[in-house]
């Protein structure tokens, strides 16, 4: 087990400290996925500009910055993911066509998604960008680097205002360990951000309408309580943590920094095209980061309405004890990104009519990832990844349990 999640370790020196993505273009010391994520990280890091010419995405890197090959376009994960897409619309138009309707039922469903959902994950990605440009990485470190109560809330408020997957999530998540957040901090953080954040949130209601709202605070709930009882365990010892003994950097005021930049605003045609791109390109960042985790979501979750036999739901995953456990075996088995798995949640809903199901299949699927729990074991410590299912997963199954009673 060990030598597997030292595995993972070693796997997460080429993780983009950016964006989570596994990453090809050598630079900084670290791997990037692209050249913008290269830069996000120099700035935030303050580094002196290294020569990345012979960087460009696509190309072969000679140059001594860099020792491997950056992907090319037609390699990019969104991009694959479309055309597959794509390949499945053509065939069902020429064998229907052809008098062949065993694809209809499955391309009637994705377009159902699709006109449920585009809205959403369109002002989600807006959203992703306005944040990604206008809040400072530097303010989600200050704020998690105090080991005091108030440090959890403020990891779980942070944690709302983040834009990536939970993969992602957990690249920024380690970064923030190795800057000096605490143990406590770093878990409420990883925990809060995949379903608290504004554009799951934005998705989750176009799904569930105002129900949502309650995945939203039970998963904040949950975070903060969990980062709670990380703190009661990390002063009797029994999880790691690195810098909790360490006292924190405190010269950095967020408030000064507002202060400093609102000061600074000098609004110009310049600055506003300025502020634009930079939003824009965040949205597209974070679109090569989530969007075809949505599209493989929605596709899971057609090919489960098309296909798959009501009664099978209402056997296995019904609004009982049984279909409960089903359901967190399922989300356990299943490692796919938060975002994916929104669609296949809302399937489970629409079937079974039971809430609570759906509810577990969404938070137990970030509180099981084995791969966040080998991340956590490889870079913090092994008690601090083993207890992060062990204190969730009863509360996810009460919860759970209580809203099928509710619901």
């Amino acid at each position: 087990m060990d030598q597997g999640f030292g595995a993972m370790s070693d796997n997460y020196e080429r993780i983009d400290p950016i964006c989570g993505m596994v990453g090809d273009i050598p630079a900084y010391g670290r791997y990037f996925c692209s050249l913008s994520c290269a830069e996000k990280y120099r700035k935030q890091e303050g580094l002196p500009q290294e020569d990345l010419s012979a960087c460009e995405e696509g190309e072969v890197c000679t140059d001594s910055c860099c020792g491997g090959k950056a992907g090319h376009w037609y390699q990019d994960k969104l991009f694959l993911v479309i055309m597959g897409l794509a390949i499945i619309l053509l065939a069902q138009w020429l064998l229907h066509a052809l008098g062949f309707t065993f694809l209809d039922r499955f391309v009637q469903a994705f377009y159902q998604y699709t006109r449920m959902v585009w809205l959403a994950i369109a002002a989600g990605l807006l959203l992703g960008g306005l944040i990604d440009y206008f809040i400072p990485r530097e303010y989600v470190v200050k704020g998690l680097g105090r080991h005091k109560k108030r440090t959890i809330f403020y990891a779980v408020g942070f944690g709302f205002l983040m834009t990536a997957c939970s993969h992602g999530i957990l690249a920024i998540a380690i970064e923030l360990y190795k800057k000096g957040a605490s143990t406590a901090a770093v878990v409420s953080f990883l925990l809060a951000a995949p379903w608290a954040n504004l554009p799951i949130t934005i998705l989750l209601f176009s799904f569930f309408g105002f129900k949502a709202i309650l995945f939203v605070i039970c998963a904040l709930a949950l975070a903060v309580i969990t980062g709670l009882i990380y703190q009661v365990l990390d002063r009797h010892k029994m999880v790691e943590c690195l810098h909790c003994d360490t006292p924190s950097n405190y010269n950095f005021s967020i408030l000064a920094d507002i202060k400093k930049r609102i000061r600074e605003v000098n609004i110009t045609p310049d600055t506003l095209k300025e502020a634009v791109l930079g939003v824009l390109e965040g949205s597209w960042d974070l679109s090569r980061m989530v969007l075809w985790w949505i599209v493989i979501g929605m596709v899971m979750a057609s090919l489960a309405q098309a296909y798959i036999p009501h009664n099978f739901f209402m056997s296995y995953m019904g609004p009982n004890l049984l279909g409960l456990v089903v359901t967190l075996v399922f989300a356990t088995i299943l490692e796919i990104c938060s975002e994916g798995t929104a669609p296949l949640a809302f399937e489970i809903y629409r079937q079974t009519g039971a809430f609570g199901n759906a509810f577990v299949f969404l938070m137990a699927g970030v509180a099981t990832d084995y791969t966040e729990i080998g991340l956590i074991w490889a870079n913090i410590g092994k008690k601090a990844a083993l207890w992060m299912p062990l204190i969730n997963v009863p509360m996810i199954i009460i919860l759970g349990y209580l809203f099928n009673l509710l619901f």
